[in-house]
């Protein structure tokens, strides 16, 4: 496919949203002289912010607060936000007309003439596709960011060289489109694989389907870098048609692997071993992170970086917004924004990074996951916790009282509130941590809003 081919096609934006990815194949489409329509439940009011930044655009048709079917059943293509499911009435509507329902990532993938490094993973998949880029930057790569953390998608064609190399983070929603039309990047990373996203898929099993179409379909000469710690991955092998390597935090004997060996990062090539880094040298906190580090080094490896440029992106490498975030000291009080955790495994990997008395702000929104052993760690290993109202929340209580049924309860509905109470409790020494093992809605806009509203509010602190 070419971009040439959207001209004058009538196709369906299905989700505009607020975090801009709406936003940006709108912009795409609007100049690939596509006719546009764009359609979101929210109203106009609620997709303000949104419609502003469109307003330079004419001739787009908007239709908010619904969806029509004629918008499903009598145009070219349809474009669905990534959450919204396959199942839905409308989409059902498309698929069974014969209209081809892409999402962003998979109408890329068809477009996209460059190689693509795509990430995935339930946890540490943004902290990867920045350490991917910053390697690949260093080393004269022209790398481009799509779809990691808040970035856009499709608009990312216009900024691609003819040399540039594409980061992709795919989420398991974006995943289920590449599988529909057997797309898989070139070098392909799965960081881990926990439960999430069990209010969206029915079960474990549909969202490890998803989570494994970004190599299922790869070719014998690409690259698929697998987490050899995780239970799940390393049961796939046989699976996978690419070249495997393996990344653990345990030595790995055979064949193409990197992985950490008295204090240090090795890199296995299949053929000799070479030490790449020394674990002191490296900046980026948090012993989960090292699996990141190990992946992004395979990644680029397999891609042709020289290790000494991967060596010293990773040495210069201090982490990215919103993941183990330092904000400020303020009074010898530490304030860590680790909002971006939004599973129980997540929000454990932060409380673990830390030596310090911890007081932890978390909860809020269920995601259907267990927080049986997030409230046995809150117990163990912070000396006080604030929640965030919401049925996350209410399962983290009930479990906790299983546990210490004389706990005392703080539950809050603002972020105000949240470090108004965090500040009173800790003292010289401690660490205030944003690490919530939640999702956001309800309280919050989304978790990158509960960051912002974090970092904020601390900063202001007098």
């Amino acid at each position: 496919m070419k971009i040439g081919d959207l001209k004058n096609k009538r196709i369906t934006v299905m989700g505009l949203g607020l975090h801009g990815g709406g936003i940006g194949t709108v912009r795409f489409l609007h100049e690939a002289g596509a006719r546009i329509a764009v359609t979101d439940l929210k109203s106009k009011e609620e997709l303000a912010p949104s419609l502003a930044k469109l307003k330079d655009l004419k001739n787009i048709e908007y239709v908010l607060g619904q969806h029509r079917t004629e918008d499903f059943t009598s145009v070219d293509m349809v474009i669905k936000t990534p959450p919204a499911l396959w199942t839905s009435a409308h989409i059902k509507l498309a698929l069974e007309k014969n209209i081809p329902v892409e999402i962003d990532s998979s109408l890329f993938f068809k477009l996209c003439q460059n190689p693509i490094i795509g990430v995935t993973g339930t946890k540490g998949k943004t902290t990867t596709a920045s350490l991917i880029y910053e390697i690949l930057k260093i080393a004269g790569r022209n790398p481009v960011k799509v779809g990691i953390g808040q970035t856009s998608v499709l608009d990312k064609l216009k900024d691609l060289k003819k040399d540039s190399v594409v980061i992709f983070e795919l989420s398991s929603w974006r995943l289920s489109a590449l599988g529909r039309y057997k797309l898989s990047p070139q070098v392909s990373v799965i960081t881990n694989i926990f439960p999430d996203h069990l209010n969206y898929y029915k079960t474990m099993q549909d969202y490890v389907k998803d989570k494994k179409y970004i190599c299922i379909n790869q070719k014998a000469s690409e690259f698929c870098v697998l987490n050899w710690d995780d239970e799940i991955l390393s049961k796939i092998e046989t699976e996978i048609k690419s070249q495997i390597v393996k990344v653990s935090k345990n030595k790995i004997s055979d064949g193409k692997s990197v992985y950490i060996s008295d204090g240090a990062i090795y890199l296995n090539d299949g053929i000799d071993e070479k030490k790449v880094i020394g674990l002191d040298d490296i900046k980026l906190r948090g012993s989960h992170n090292l699996g990141n580090i190990l992946a992004a080094i395979g990644a680029t490896h397999a891609i042709g970086v020289k290790l000494a440029d991967i060596k010293k992106a990773v040495g210069e490498f201090k982490g990215i917004p919103h993941r183990l975030e330092f904000v400020r000291d303020f009074q010898g009080v530490g304030y860590y924004n680790d909002t971006a955790a939004t599973t129980p495994e997540s929000a454990i990997s932060g409380i673990n990074s830390f030596v310090e008395p911890i007081v932890l702000i978390c909860g809020g929104a269920d995601k259907n996951l267990n927080m049986a052993e997030f409230a046995k760690v809150i117990l163990e290993r912070t000396k006080d916790a604030i929640f965030f109202k919401g049925k996350a929340t209410d399962k983290i209580i009930a479990e906790i009282k299983k546990l210490s049924p004389n706990y005392k309860f703080i539950v809050v509905d603002s972020m105000e509130k949240a470090i108004e109470i965090a500040k009173s409790r800790a003292e010289k020494g401690d660490v205030v941590l944003l690490s919530t093992g939640s999702a956001s809605f309800g309280v919050f806009r989304d978790e990158f809003d509960r960051g912002n509203q974090f970092k904020e509010i601390v900063n202001k602190l007098k």
